[in-house]
């Protein structure tokens, strides 16, 4: 979701039990320079990657990939690559790239966590690699905002309710757009569709005859682009977290304030069970409680330990982000609808800063906001226009009264930034692959997997029954043998698979 305003991600990265550790990797790349600007994909397919030895057990590298796709004049970008190589080389399967979703997550941190990630069997037979994609961490990375001024981005009312508020908001949005423009160069070259094509790229210089990939999340969607533009070159594919590439924005963000409308409730009814559950039965009183809380601090912002106010937009948010993961983030939500009865939001804002990666002295660890802002509108697809979102907004509340009214118009940015209309996807023969949809999914709904199985031709389809975001690594051995079984053999499950939650 585009920020200022609603700021739970369109498509969110995965999130795990495990903290992501955060490098710090500048200037330990090596880079294999082309001699002169290459003057055909040819010769960025041919480039040698240059890897050096990096944190123990992991290599380094750049790959170099034209900006523009179709003026290869232009210049171009590169990209950060990590590898964690195979234990077993003689036995090595090959190569499987990973993406951890966003836009603007970083697939080099994904992959640092290779042995905490992937089963002993996978990182035996399979080399893992992680990418930054163009405008990600350091592969040309998509500037905007300094900290302070995403502190005030993430801050800001994001729910206009008068006409005064709303054209504040189109103002914050538009200077948002302004400062992308004059801090990045060659915005409108930062679109999925162009980071799809790099990974083909990499496929290529990599010697690999087809791709291995592992999607989540957002990174669905880059991994059905691919697929779309080079089907012949899919190799055993995993979707988990699918999303739907045909949806307009609009129809993929009311369909995401549904689904963690829904997280939500189920939240709440996991509360009651618990010895301190802050909330009042029965559900629509509870989930009535937490709209108030939303409300009232729309004019009297909650106080934090660090002094920081904790606005509307940063509880929401926060509660947002607990929802992604039930064994980490409920019991911290519990506690701080807790803390908030008191006027205290120390624990809301905590929740809130984990999600857009702030540290507590005051700067982000990665540039994933800026990201996310700038390639979710290249990648929007519908109008772009306030009278249209104006139009669906009451549609939000309806159908989803807690979060559709922060949902209804995170699109208002993309009018001010580049469009590139991506084409509609009805259908795509591969190779077969795995899509993973998890029922009660808060920011990828389990029909985006249903929607997604339908265009691939050649896939199998697991369902897993259970709350929080994606599947895979998730505590579910049904899910967890499923992929790993096909990786290693390519083999897909025998038929539609249904996992329960282990808990």
């Amino acid at each position: 979701m585009k920020r200022p305003g609603p700021i739970i991600s369109k498509r969110r990265r995965k999130t795990s039990i495990l903290a992501i550790i955060v490098l710090i990797l500048m200037g330990t790349f090596s880079v294999q320079r082309i001699e002169g600007l290459p003057r055909s994909l040819a010769e960025y397919q041919s480039q040698r990657l240059s890897w050096s030895a990096c944190y123990e057990n992991f290599d380094c590298s750049y790959l170099q990939v034209p900006i523009d796709y179709k003026n290869l004049s232009l210049g171009r970008f590169k990209l950060r690559l990590l590898r964690y190589k195979a234990l077993e080389q003689k036995d090595r399967i090959g190569t499987l790239v990973i993406n951890p979703g966003g836009p603007g997550a970083s697939g080099v941190e994904y992959a640092y966590n290779a042995q905490y990630i992937f089963s002993a069997n996978l990182l035996q037979k399979y080399d893992i690699i992680g990418f930054d994609p163009r405008g990600v961490g350091e592969s040309a990375p998509i500037k905007c905002l300094t900290d302070k001024e995403t502190d005030a981005s993430y801050a800001a009312d994001s729910k206009p309710d008068s006409e005064k508020e709303l054209d504040l908001l189109i103002q914050q949005v538009d200077e948002y757009a302004k400062k992308c423009e004059s801090r990045t160069k060659n915005l409108a070259n930062y679109a999925t569709l162009d980071s799809a094509k790099d990974m083909d790229i990499l496929r290529a210089t990599l010697k690999e005859k087809k791709l291995n990939f592992l999607g989540v999340s957002y990174g669905t969607y880059l991994g059905t682009l691919y697929a779309q533009l080079f089907p012949q070159n899919v190799g055993r594919m995993v979707l988990d977290g699918a999303v739907n590439p045909n949806l307009d924005s609009e129809a993929e963000n009311l369909a995401q304030a549904i689904g963690f409308d829904t997280a939500l409730d189920a939240f709440i009814s996991d509360c009651f069970l618990k010895k301190d559950c802050p909330l009042q039965q029965p559900l629509d009183k509870g989930r009535g409680e937490i709209i108030a809380l939303f409300n009232s601090s729309a004019t009297s912002p909650l106080k934090s330990s660090s002094g920081r106010a904790v606005t509307e937009s940063l509880i929401v948010l926060g509660t947002a982000s607990a929802l992604y993961d039930p064994s980490s983030g409920w019991p911290r939500l519990r506690a701080g609808l807790r803390e908030a009865r008191t006027g205290n939001g120390t624990t809301l804002l905590a929740l809130a800063d984990d999600y857009s990666r702030r540290r507590s002295d005051g700067t982000y660890s990665t540039n994933e906001t800026d990201a996310a802002f700038v390639i979710d509108c290249l990648d929007w697809r519908g109008a772009r226009s306030t009278a249209s979102i104006k139009v669906r907004a009451p549609e939000f509340v309806e159908k989803a009264p807690v979060f559709g009214p922060y949902l209804a118009y995170s699109g208002l940015s993309c009018q001010f930034l580049p469009a590139t209309s991506p084409d509609a996807i009805r259908e795509i023969v591969t190779t077969p692959i795995i899509i993973i949809g998890t029922t009660r999914d808060p920011a990828t709904p389990y029909i985006w997997a249903q929607d997604l199985h339908n265009i691939f031709q050649n896939s199998r389809l697991i369902s897993f029954e259970a709350d929080g975001h994606t599947g895979y690594g998730q505590g579910s051995t049904c899910v967890d043998s499923a992929v790993d079984n096909y990786f290693l053999t390519g083999i897909l499950p025998t038929s539609e698979l249904t996992c329960k939650s282990p808990a």
